[in-house]
């Protein structure tokens, strides 16, 4: 197996709305590349898209551990938790990719999240 080559055609399933067959190739690919943050996110982000949110949230947690200035994996591991009905966890990611990253997605994920957690409810932490 070539893990580049393998890599490139996951993309491929990504990028055609086949997120689990992505996540397939991309399994293999981790296993030869099991350090690799790069393919760590397109995995997470095949679970995200095929609806495995808990293995997503395993992978976008490790990667955020590895490198907490991750503002991407934040936002992602974030939006997973708010599709999982987690949004108390999901809040203090999303904030942080906010203030590392004012990007408008990030804002209106957090909008969203903030709004529906309230704010008397009592926060989880990153």
């Amino acid at each position: 197996m070539d893990p580049i080559a393998e890599y490139q055609r996951a993309g491929l399933y990504l990028e055609a709305g086949d997120p689990t067959e992505a996540a397939r190739i991309l399994e293999q690919v981790i296993e030869a590349e099991p350090t690799n943050s790069g393919v760590r996110l397109q995995l997470a982000l095949a679970y995200f898209g095929s609806a495995q949110l808990r293995r997503a949230e395993t992978e976008l947690r490790a990667l955020v551990e590895r490198d907490p200035s991750d503002h991407f994996a934040h936002h992602v591991l974030g939006r997973t938790l708010e599709r999982m009905s987690r949004p108390s966890e999901a809040l203090p990611h999303l904030r942080l990719a906010v203030a590392m990253s004012p990007l408008p997605d990030y804002r209106d994920a957090l909008d969203r999240v903030a709004a529906r957690v309230g704010p008397n409810r009592r926060l989880a932490r990153p």
